[in-house]
């Protein structure tokens, strides 16, 4: 009777601080900029899917598909870091309004050049700006969230806010695919899902406009330098962010290379089911059932991201941050390789419900780590770093998969190697972190 007691005792707790999270004015507008924007991120990225990946007329290999991401994000893996020094500047509410205001003037302009069908790197450009704001937004929403909530609400506020932007750039990429579906392929579509997206651009801009100016901060710590300096000392504060990590944020160390890993593991599965489902699952010749696979699949892993922002909070009270962390690093060690050998297309799809469960479990542990063990003057720096990490494990991911991946997606080695670096990641984590002793929310569990 005691057990049941405590553990309803908790589910009550549970549910008396999302609902107080909830009827929070201003965590609730934070969190509606944050979907809208990674809603039109979802139907952002299936129009370039559409585009590179499952054009009728285009045969893309993993080598293709590594390329392009190389293309957008690894530039970013560069100026990231020092868009997190403005991070530390700026007004994040600005940051959240005039960036969403400039990705919808780009989505406009992406959809004119496809329009004309101008060359593909000039496409790519216009694509690769929008991106470069994306990765600027999101390190601002995170940086942005502990200005919203109570420190002790940070575990279910990091449940619930980046996994519903999550759920919403998944269901931004369902949108997508169902208008990708009954419109007929080529430049028109493209074009169409484009101008969909910068319309809900456009509407995260409005969003993030209702919040008062000074509200995300950063605490303005003595007089700032100009911005043009600001610029060339951006080294030297990412040397601070990188020192403060290292000499005062263990935790936070340990967390972001555990979560990093975990980000090169879904990259790599995310080529393989992209390939499985252009040759594998479907006839090569007809994209759109190749492209409603896939689709499947993303479904799939955001109801995954939503099972980890209902479970997370319940999790990390019985096992701590640690603990959760730890296990949802070693669940796809038994069903990566149990589900995904058979290539086949309902084991794939029940691996990307349960891959999305333990990425986002990863995600929430990081995050709130990162957030609990990190001073705000840095956390803009930090969050900017974090991003980079995420950019490089993706992209290392899609050209070591491209240099062993067979078109088919079919490869027994890539699957039990990611299994294997699952396993390796788990067991180091958790020997760190022992070493460093325990985190907030291992004491609290």
């Amino acid at each position: 009777m005691a057990i049941t007691e405590n553990g309803s005792t908790h589910q009550s707790a549970h549910r008396a601080t999302l609902l107080g999270l909830l009827r929070g004015r201003d965590f609730r507008r934070l969190l509606t900029a944050r979907v809208l924007s990674q809603l039109s991120d979802g139907v952002f990225q299936v129009s370039l899917a559409a585009y590179v990946v499952f054009s009728p007329e285009k045969q893309s290999s993993p080598a293709d598909i590594a390329s392009v991401l190389a293309v957008m994000l690894l530039p970013f893996s560069v100026i990231g870091p020092f868009a997190g020094v403005l991070l530390d500047r700026w007004r994040r509410r600005q940051v959240l309004y005039f960036g969403n205001l400039a990705r919808f003037g780009l989505g406009l302009g992406t959809a004119a050049l496809l329009l004309v069908q101008a060359p593909t790197w000039l496409f790519f450009a216009s694509a690769l700006l929008v991106t470069a704001l994306n990765r600027f937004i999101l390190a601002g929403l995170s940086a942005a969230l502990p200005r919203v909530v109570e420190q002790d609400h940070l575990v279910t506020a990091n449940a619930l806010s980046p996994t519903l932007g999550t759920v919403a750039a998944a269901s931004g990429g369902g949108i997508g695919f169902l208008l990708h579906q009954v419109m007929t392929p080529g430049p028109r579509a493209d074009a169409a899902l484009v101008t969909v997206a910068s319309l809900l651009y456009l509407s995260a801009a409005l969003a993030a406009r209702r919040m008062d100016r000074d509200l995300l901060g950063p605490e303005k710590h003595g007089d700032h330098p100009a911005l043009s300096q600001a610029l060339v000392r951006a080294a030297v504060e990412l040397g601070a962010a990188l020192r403060h990590l290292r000499r005062d944020c263990r935790s936070a160390v340990h967390a972001l290379a555990a979560v990093t890993a975990a980000r090169f593991c879904y990259g790599v599965l995310i080529v393989v089911v992209v390939m499985l489902a252009r040759y594998t699952f479907n006839d090569p010749a007809d994209s759109a059932a190749g492209l409603a696979t896939l689709g499947q699949a993303v479904g799939l892993s955001a109801a995954g991201f939503f099972v980890a922002a209902v479970v997370s909070p319940w999790c990390t009270r019985r096992l701590g941050l640690t603990g959760w962390m730890t296990v949802c690093l070693l669940a796809p060690v038994v069903f990566v390789p149990a589900l995904g050998l058979f290539f086949a297309p309902a084991p794939c799809l029940i691996a990307a419900l349960l891959l999305g469960v333990v990425t986002q479990g990863t995600k929430i542990c990081a995050d709130t780590v990162v957030q609990e063990s990190v001073e705000d003057e840095y956390r803009g720096r930090v969050f900017a770093i974090y991003d980079v990490l995420f950019n490089v494990a993706f992209v290392a991911a899609a050209m070591v998969t491209a240099l062993v991946l067979p078109l088919s997606g079919r490869s027994v080695g890539v699957v039990v190697g990611v299994a294997a670096v699952y396993a390796f990641t788990a067991v180091l984590y958790l020997r760190a972190a022992r070493r460093s002793g325990p985190l907030p929310g291992d004491r609290h569990s």
